[in-house]
């Protein structure tokens, strides 16, 4: 397992805000990512795996120059384990925190309460691939997140089908009234960044705005 790093830029000053730290495997067309956490969990390592994902990424955080942060994803469970808390309390200052939607939350409340401590330690969390199943909106709804990543999904469909658009614009309102920011993932042209900016979201990733790499890439 390597780590690769992509921006997130705020879209209104087009400062690169953090880095998120996205595992990659070995080359198999047959393999992706996905599927490595997906056959982890079946074998049940899924949290090991995810932790030693959080370690490789850990690695790098001392050559990204502050005050950007490293988002890091993990799943509720391991975000509330006390492996990752002795792992991440040292550094939390310089983390966004984000939880995935792969396996259901059973309690919420030990989970919310974990975050909890890992704010008052200084880290942002952050709800991953919201817009694409009611897992996303639970972890809304339940943890009150400091930010809200759009799934790429809407990104890419957001100018011609208005339900994402629809639901894109309700997901600005709803973070504005809970103080939250919403980040969009996915976006690729300058059309998607334009109408992205217009519904007012704060952040913004993707190709257009910089590629999956290594971090001294990114420096340099």
């Amino acid at each position: 397992m390597e780590t690769v790093f992509q921006p997130l830029v705020e879209l209104d000053s087009n400062e690169c805000i953090a880095f998120e730290a996205l595992a990659r495997f070995p080359n198999d067309r047959s393999w992706t990512t996905t599927d490595w956490f997906a056959t982890a969990r079946e074998l049940g390592v899924g949290e090991e795996l995810e932790l030693a994902a959080v370690v490789s990424a850990l690695d790098h955080l001392v050559e990204i120059p502050e005050p950007a942060a490293l988002a890091i994803n993990v799943s509720p469970a391991v975000a509330a384990s006390d492996e990752f808390f002795v792992l991440v309390a040292p550094v939390a200052h310089r983390l966004i925190i984000e939880l995935t939607e792969h396996e259901r939350v059973e309690d919420y409340t030990a989970v919310a309460a974990a975050l909890e401590d890992l704010r008052r330690l200084g880290a942002r969390i952050a709800v991953d691939d919201v817009g694409t199943s009611s897992a996303s909106l639970h972890h809304v709804f339940n943890l009150v997140p400091d930010i809200v990543k759009l799934d790429l999904s809407l990104t890419r469909d957001i100018e011609d089908v208005p339900g994402a658009h629809a639901l894109a614009s309700a997901m600005v309102h709803f973070a504005s009234s809970t103080g939250a920011l919403v980040a969009a993932e996915g976006i690729e042209t300058a059309a998607e960044l334009a109408l992205l900016r217009e519904l007012g979201v704060d952040h913004g990733q993707g190709y257009l705005l910089g590629k999956p790499g290594p971090i001294e890439a990114h420096l340099n």
